[in-house]
C-alpha cells in the first residue's frame, strides 16, 4: 500500500490516511459563528476521502480575529454548529481538527476580497489589536498595544477556555496556531518581539509564551487526543527566526508532550523573498523529524498524488496538509488513490463515479 493512502495512530486518534485539509480561512462567520458555508465547505472534503480536515484559524477572542468575517470559539454559543460540523464530518470516516488562533498585530482587517486593509479602532470594524512590542506589520498600519502581564494572562486564559469548547464540539484534533506571523510567532521570533522582560531578548524568554500556551492547552486537551502546534520555520529573513531555533523549539515541544509539528513559514514581516518552488518547504519538516524524532507535517505547493506519496514514502514528513489543492478538487485522495492503484472507500451515493 502507498505510504500516503496508510492509517496512522496519534494518541488515541487513527486517521486512515495521511492526506490532511490544511487550516483556511474563509472569511465567512458573523461575530465568529459557523454556518453552512462551513458545513458544506469542509464536509465536501470530508465526502472526498481526506482523513484529517483542521477547521480554519479559529479565534480565541473577538480581537484574536484577523477580520470581522472569522470563526471563532470564544463563546459558548459558537459550539452547537460546529458540533454539528464535526458529527458530519466523523460520519463520513474523517477526523476533525480545530486551529486555535490569535492574529496579535496583524488583526483587525477587512476581508482579503474587498482589499485587505487593516482598520483602526473607531473604524465599526476594528478594534485595538495587540502584539508583544508596539510595532506595526507594515507602514500605514496602527501601531499594536504591547501587552502587559494582565494582558499575556488572558491569553493564555482565552485559549484554555477555547480549548475546553473544542472538546465539547466534537473536535478529535488541536492545533495552536504559532505560525504567520500571528500573535505566538511574533513573540518568539526577534523582528517583532523587542521585550526586555521574561517574554523577551533570549530564545528561552521569546519561545515563553507559547510554552505556557501549549501547557494551558495540554491540560483542557483530552490525554488521548493529538496536539499540533503550527510553525514557521523560518522568517526567510535576515536576523529573524531560522530553521536551527524552529529544531530547537520543536524538541522542547516534544518534551511538553506536543505530538507533531506543522512545519509552514513566514508571514511575520512583509518584505521576506519567499521562493515559490512546489514542495518548498518540505525541506523543514524533514529536517525537524529527522533531527528531533517528532512527528511532522509538509505544507506548500503540494498539489499531486505522486508528490505527496513521494514525501511520505521518503520518510520527510508523516502527515501532508494540503490547501489550495483542495479548493480545486475537494474529492483529491479519491482522485489520488486511483491514480496511485489504491483501495479507498467511495461514499455509496458516489460509487457509480468511480474510475474504471
Amino acid at each position: 500500500m502507498a505510504n500516503l493512502f496508510s492509517n496512522i495512530t496519534i494518541k488515541g486518534v487513527e486517521l486512515k490516511n495521511r492526506i490532511t485539509v490544511s487550516p483556511m480561512c474563509e472569511y465567512s462567520s458573523q461575530d465568529g459563528f459557523a454556518n453552512d458555508w462551513h458545513l458544506v465547505h469542509l464536509g465536501s472534503m470530508a465526502t472526498g476521502g481526506a482523513g484529517l480536515i483542521i477547521t480554519e484559524a479559529t479565534a480565541v477572542s473577538p480581537e484574536g480575529r484577523i477580520t470581522y468575517a472569522d470563526l471563532g470559539l470564544w463563546k459558548d454559543e459558537h459550539i452547537d454548529k460546529l458540533k454539528q460540523i464535526t458529527g458530519f464530518i466523523e460520519q463520513q470516516g474523517c477526523v476533525t481538527g480545530i486551529q486555535l488562533a490569535h492574529a496579535g498585530r496583524k488583526a483587525s482587517h477587512e476581508v482579503p476580497w474587498k482589499g485587505g486593509k487593516q482598520f483602526t479602532a473607531d473604524h465599526d470594524n476594528g478594534w485595538e489589536t495587540v502584539a508583544p512590542s508596539a510595532l506595526a506589520f507594515t507602514d500605514g498600519e496602527q501601531p499594536p498595544i504591547a501587552l502587559d502581564k494582565a494582558g499575556i494572562e488572558k491569553v493564555k486564559a482565552d485559549f484554555r477556555a477555547t480549548t475546553l469548547r473544542a472538546v465539547e464540539a466534537g473536535f478529535k484534533v488541536a492545533e495552536i496556531h504559532a505560525a504567520h506571523g500571528y500573535l505566538l510567532h511574533q513573540f518568539y521570533s526577534p523582528l517583532s518581539n523587542q521585550r526586555t522582560d521574561e517574554y523577551g531578548g533570549s530564545f528561552e524568554n521569546r519561545i515563553r509564551l507559547l510554552l505556557e500556551v501549549t501547557d494551558v492547552v495540554k491540560e483542557a486537551w483530552p490525554a488521548d487526543y493529538p496536539l499540533f502546534v503550527r510553525i514557521s520555520a523560518t522568517d526567510w529573513t535576515e536576523g529573524g527566526w531560522n530553521i536551527e531555533d524552529s529544531v530547537k523549539l520543536a524538541a522542547i515541544l516534544k518534551e511538553k508532550g506536543v505530538d507533531l509539528i506543522d512545519c509552514s513559514s513566514g508571514g511575520n514581516v512583509p518584505h521576506a523573498k519567499i521562493p515559490s518552488n512546489p514542495g518548498y518547504q518540505v525541506p523543514f519538516a524533514a529536517q525537524i523529524k529527522k533531527e528531533t524524532g517528532i512527528l511532522t507535517s509538509a505544507v506548500g505547493l503540494i498539489t499531486t498524488a505522486e508528490q505527496a506519496n513521494q514525501i511520505v514514502e521518503t520518510g520527510q514528513a508523516d502527515l501532508i496538509l494540503m490547501a489550495r489543492e483542495m479548493l480545486r478538487d475537494p474529492h483529491f485522495a479519491l482522485r489520488a488513490a486511483h491514480e496511485l492503484g489504491q483501495d479507498i472507500q467511495w461514499p455509496p451515493q458516489y460509487e457509480r463515479a468511480q474510475w474504471q
